[in-house]
């Protein structure tokens, strides 16, 4: 007897996870698995079979997002939401106009602000106690490595001119000593510490904010790059297994779990319980995050040279931002210590999730990598290093041979204004040519994943491909520059949607997604148009139809 499909889809481009198929390929789908690649899949179709016509579009596996903050991104979407803003006025109005919305909320919270916005990347807190004059203000930056407060926030906090710079942040000041408004790094804990935890109520909330909101852009499954307790973090791993038993969690999660910097091995145990307690076939906890460093903008990356001061570089730099402490910036953890965790996290089956931006960052994570290969042997962790911002050419070739992925957030690599007015000048020539070196990351044979650290920038999977391979924002974008990014670092199409889609269900362990191949999950998208059909310059004009979550759909019409 023939089992018919439940769907089949004609009509279009099929793109299986790494190569575009035949023209004339469908796809069918029974059960939740892709039952047959092919061009005749008459045999299959029945009465109750639905025909998708792709109608001159593209199917693709499903986006996976392989370093992603989904639920600090539904909490921003329901609270002060500034990412759509990019002046300090239009920051400013936005935030009075929430607090009037909101006046009994006992804080003002959200984000989404651009350095760029403010000279030197500092916002004050004298602008914030204008609009709100009354209650505790936590703003945090578009990429969370920094947070605006104001005066009522840091009385409350006990911060004051006395408050001395944790090792792993900064305080910024004015000419006086006293907090003028930025926290950097380590130092938000210094306020968020005092703010009142996110319910479950909020977090689940958030969580199905994000859901939907990322089914809506193609993304089928994710890696949530912090699910512990850090700063305004709360763990959410009970959140997500929650949803999971219930069955509203509809996307395929990996949490990687926090590696807390301030202890050292003795945390080992209870991540080890964590990972066996939360497992569920739409979520298990087999990552663990280290932050190693921090970014350029706020000179907290990494770095294996000084970064430019004003006035002592050659093309006599003015670098609006001053330093204290070390003029490399920060590694988090310290050689030694890096490489005892890693090493002891392989031992275990951990795979490594390491946020590492300078060039020194990027090179005591395969450092520390290295040393656990050599006591551990080979394995299928399958580790990575996110975000990869500044490589040294040295470092390059090293990936493939340890076996460790680059994780591609590829949207970063343009001339946007943060880049621009914060990063370059304080990087020089040579280190600002090393950024995002994507394309040789791919010639060398470096297995790669792409995400996009949402709430950072925009989780939509085509505004990434569209820099993957332009080096540059799509015309019309108010950060758009006719001048690519160093474009001997782009991507073929092929290769970074591949990054996305086969790559990134690789890196989740998912070896049953990220292909349009036989016995694989249904977990796909619909695009409106075929990318390959179009002028590279358009590709992100890319938009989602349908998405389906192991053949079920969870968007469109």
């Amino acid at each position: 007897m023939t089992v018919h499909a439940d769907t089949v889809f004609r009509g279009g481009t099929v793109f299986d996870g790494t190569r575009v198929l035949p023209a004339g390929t469908q796809v069918a789908v029974q059960g939740g698995t892709i039952a047959a690649v092919g061009i005749d899949v008459d045999g299959l179709i029945g009465a109750g079979t639905t025909i998708v016509d792709l109608e001159g579009g593209m199917l693709a596996p499903g986006f996976v997002d392989a370093h992603i903050h989904p639920i600090e991104g539904g909490l921003e979407r329901m609270r002060c939401d500034l990412s759509e803003a990019a002046t300090r006025e239009d920051y400013l109005r936005l935030i009075r106009d929430y607090a009037g919305a909101h006046p009994d909320a006992p804080w003002i919270l959200g984000g989404g602000w651009q350095l760029a916005a403010f000279p030197g990347g500092i916002a004050l807190a004298s602008d914030l106690d204008a609009v709100v004059p009354d209650r505790p203000v936590f703003l945090s930056n578009r990429d969370h490595h920094g947070a605006w407060v104001n005066s009522a926030a840091l009385r409350l906090a006990g911060v004051d001119a006395q408050t001395p710079d944790p090792d792993d942040g900064r305080i910024e000041r004015d000419a006086h000593g006293a907090p003028s408004g930025v926290l950097q790094e380590g130092a938000r804990l210094r306020v968020s510490r005092v703010i009142p935890a996110d319910t479950d109520a909020e977090n689940h909330a958030a969580l199905m904010t994000a859901q939907r909101y990322l089914h809506s852009l193609g993304v089928t499954g994710w890696q949530d790059a912090i699910v512990g307790d850090y700063g305004n973090h709360t763990d959410t791993g009970d959140i997500y297994l929650a949803a999971a038993q219930s069955g509203e969690l509809t996307a395929t999660v990996v949490a990687a779990l926090w590696w807390e910097r301030h202890q050292g091995l003795e945390q080992l145990d209870d991540l080890l319980a964590r990972r066996e307690r939360l497992r569920h076939p739409r979520f298990r906890a087999g990552s663990v995050k280290i932050m190693q460093d921090g970014i350029p903008e706020n000179q907290t990356a990494s770095m294996l040279d000084e970064y430019f001061v004003p006035g002592t570089d050659a093309a006599g730099c003015r670098c609006a931002t001053s330093l204290r402490g070390d003029s490399r910036g920060h590694s988090f953890l310290s050689p030694d210590e890096l490489t005892r965790a890693v090493t002891a996290l392989d031992a275990q089956g951990f795979q490594v999730h390491v946020h590492a931006i300078g060039d020194r960052a990027v090179r005591e994570a395969l450092d520390a990598l290295a040393v656990a290969r050599d006591a551990n042997g080979a394995n299928d962790n399958r580790h990575h290093l996110a975000h990869v911002q500044v490589v040294h050419p040295d470092d390059v070739p090293r990936f493939a041979p340890l076996g460790v992925a680059a994780n591609l957030q590829a949207l970063w690599a343009t001339f946007e204004p943060q880049m621009v007015e914060l990063n370059l000048p304080i990087l020089g020539e040579q280190r600002a040519a090393w950024q995002y070196p994507f394309g040789d990351l791919a010639r060398a044979g470096t297995a790669l994943c792409a995400g996009s650290d949402w709430p950072v920038t925009t989780p939509d999977p085509w505004a990434a491909l569209h820099v993957a391979v332009n080096r540059m924002l799509p015309a019309g974008h108010p950060d758009h520059s006719d001048r690519p990014f160093y474009p001997e670092q782009a991507l073929d199409l092929v290769t970074a949607l591949a990054a996305y889609t086969s790559g990134s269900a690789a890196i989740n362990h998912q070896d049953r997604a990220g292909r349009i191949v036989a016995g694989y999950d249904a977990d796909l998208v619909v695009t409106d148009r075929d990318p390959f059909a179009l002028d590279r310059l358009d590709i992100a004009s890319t938009r989602t139809r349908q998405t389906y979550t192991r053949g079920v759909r969870v968007y469109g019409d």
